[in-house]
């Protein structure tokens, strides 16, 4: 603050010299030297109420409040005006006063006080710029900048950099793939070619670092473009959005590292309001494990739906505690909050919850997800997976919930794993109920989403920024990925579509090879394979498939007029034969023979096999 007053005091001072000088040597010109003594005698009278006027004009154009390190054309339009305004008060002020003085001094005067008063804030920018590009000291390994676009965010991030330089580096062009900008310069800055010319940009100019500033664009250009820039062994880094850029200056330290988001390139999901509002909006919604990934996820998307009460149900108090805070930094009083630290294992106290809450929806999102921990602690899946969806289930349908919607997983169709084939008894289970039940019960299936908790992402990430290696369990295995928000807001478009028994397919895309994924984010980290990190195959884990599967054989798809969701054939499944195999399981849970455990899931689950036989067989075709 004492340093901004400071400046501002100096220039106050500058500009009081300025104008006065400015408009005697208007005079000396116009005079050759000899100003008459009459004229002399008007100014010196005048002088003072003129300087004032000047600098109150100055003042009210903003001349001492600007950053005239990012000085540009706008502020010399606003110096140019304030100007103007200032010589036109000056020439009526000395007329009403009786100077009889030719209408050139005062053109003289308004065009040296424009010149003098810009100069002065115009060279601050430019020994700034030389201070920072430090062009007699220059560094011979200096990092040499490629910026991908050129519009106002591009050129924001290109002036940013240049007047820092010494932290920076050196812009040293843009690409862009509109022909007319071709070979021009903007903001001092040549745009050197189009995306196809990035990887050969990029190596005669010897760039190690490309800045991504397109914010307008969409997923396919923004893919395209990097898998251009994956061709090269430059650091990529993106600029999210024009949000980003405050007050005419672009803040660097916000442009990120390019995110798996980013190589996969998926569509934002656009939510049909009015069908999701008819089913939240002023009704009580139950979240099961709403401090996990998705479901505090869930919960921030429902939060903005106005339900008349929220309620988050999760086991570990640290996750609800963090989401509340959450919720409650965001929403405040408006959003009607309650936090429940409970057990969907705990039969009474779930039939408790609902029976005295009376909820309105349910989204069952509470679950063990982890494939290796599960296989080593099967007892535990079933329990929590399996039998706790069948307690909050069976609670809904007492108690006449509208809907339930269960979180299922791909893993679910033909298991391999003991956490699959739960998942796929919890599928079993809302299918079950859904013909004998008031309740419309519905499970949304999909794959992987990114940087939840156990994810491989955020592993991978964690691996390299430790110098690695990067684990991967096997060359060919691949998995679907979507956001944990697109994914949350799936959810629930697919609630508002459910009249009980579906199953719901969620569009995962393209299949992602996880080496490649490695490889990817390690070159977009601007390191070298093998030579800086490498990677290491460590094989499949427990119960890992090679390929995740979203359908079953006997169950079809059909499309929705949602045009990421689809709909897996209901399967006939009788719930009265469903609970007695579930409790025999149930007492078998007790004991601690793990193979009657898993047989008799097999018995129950007859498409779960052995991991291991599966990949053989798809290896071989």
């Amino acid at each position: 603050m004492k340093k901004k007053t400071s400046r501002q005091l100096f220039l106050v001072v500058t500009d009081i010299l300025l104008v006065n000088i400015a408009f005697l040597l208007a005079l000396l010109l116009h005079y050759e030297g000899h100003i008459p003594i009459a004229i002399r005698t008007i100014y010196l009278n005048s002088f003072i109420i003129l300087t004032i006027g000047k600098i109150l004009i100055y003042r009210y154009f903003e001349l001492y409040s600007s950053l005239w390190s990012y000085a540009s054309v706008d502020e010399f339009m606003k110096i140019l005006i304030a100007g103007f305004v200032t010589n036109v008060f000056s020439t009526v002020y000395l007329i009403l006063m009786g100077a009889q003085l030719f209408f050139g001094v005062y053109i003289t005067a308004m065009i040296l006080e424009v010149g003098f008063i810009g100069g002065v804030r115009f060279s601050y920018r430019l020994l700034r710029n030389l201070k920072n590009k430090n062009l007699f000291n220059k560094q011979e390994h200096e990092k040499k900048i490629l910026i991908i676009g050129s519009g106002s965010t591009a050129t924001l991030i290109a002036t940013e950099i240049r007047n820092h330089a010494s932290n920076y580096g050196q812009v040293i062009g843009f690409i862009d793939d509109d022909e007319n900008k071709l070979n021009k310069s903007i903001s001092g800055v040549k745009v050197l070619g189009n995306y196809h010319d990035i990887y050969g940009i990029v190596y005669k100019y010897h760039i190690n670092e490309i800045i991504i500033a397109v914010p307008t664009a969409g997923p396919y250009t923004v893919r395209m473009v990097i898998a251009e820039c994956k061709r090269t062994d430059a650091k990529v880094r993106i600029m999210p959005g024009i949000r980003e850029v405050i007050d005419g200056q672009v803040s660097l330290n916000k442009i990120r590292g390019v995110e798996i988001e980013d190589l996969l390139g998926r569509d934002s999901v656009n939510l049909h309001v009015t069908e999701v509002i008819s089913y939240i909006e002023n009704k009580t919604i139950l979240v099961t494990g709403g401090g996990g990934s998705i479901g505090s996820e869930l919960c921030r998307q429902l939060a903005k739906f106005n339900p008349k009460k929220l309620v988050i149900l999760d086991n570990y108090e640290n996750n609800a505690y963090e989401i509340q805070n959450e919720l409650i930094k965001e929403y405040g009083t408006k959003l009607n909050l309650e936090i429940i630290i409970a057990s969907v294992r705990d039969r009474y106290n779930i039939f408790t919850i609902i029976g005295s809450l009376r909820p309105d929806v349910i989204f069952h999102a509470a679950a063990h997800k982890h494939v290796p921990l599960m296989e080593h602690s099967p007892r535990e899946a079933i329990k929590n997976n399996a039998f706790g969806t069948r307690n909050v289930a069976e609670a809904a349908h007492e108690y006449d919930v509208e809907r339930f919607v269960l979180i299922s997983t791909d893993k679910a169709v033909n298991p391999t794993n003991i956490m699959g084939a739960s998942k796929r008894i919890c599928e079993m289970i809302i299918q079950g109920l859904a013909k004998k039940s008031k309740t419309k019960f519905t499970a949304v299936r999909f794959g992987n989403v990114l940087d939840s908790n156990g994810s491989v992402v955020p592993l991978f990430k964690k691996q390299i920024k430790e110098g690695g290696p990067v684990t991967v369990t096997h060359k060919d295995i691949i998995r679907y990925f979507m956001t944990i928000p697109e994914a949350a807001q799936l959810v629930i478009q697919s609630g508002a579509i459910a009249k009980g028994g579906e199953i719901f397919i969620l569009d995962m895309g393209e299949p992602v090879k996880i080496y490649d994924l490695a490889v990817d984010l390690i070159k977009l980290s601007g390191l070298k394979l093998d030579e800086d990190i490498k990677i290491e195959i460590t094989g499949l884990r427990p119960g890992e498939k090679l390929y995740e599967e979203l359908l079953m054989d006997e169950e079809g798809l059909t499309d929705t007029k949602f045009e990421k969701i689809h709909i897996g054939k209901p399967i006939d499944i009788d719930y009265t034969e469903l609970k007695k195999s579930l409790d025999e399981l149930s007492q078998i849970v007790k004991l601690e023979d793990t193979n009657q455990l898993i047989n008799t899931v097999k018995r129950i689950v007859p498409t779960y096999r052995n991991n291991t036989e599966v990949n053989k067989e798809k290896e071989l075709n």
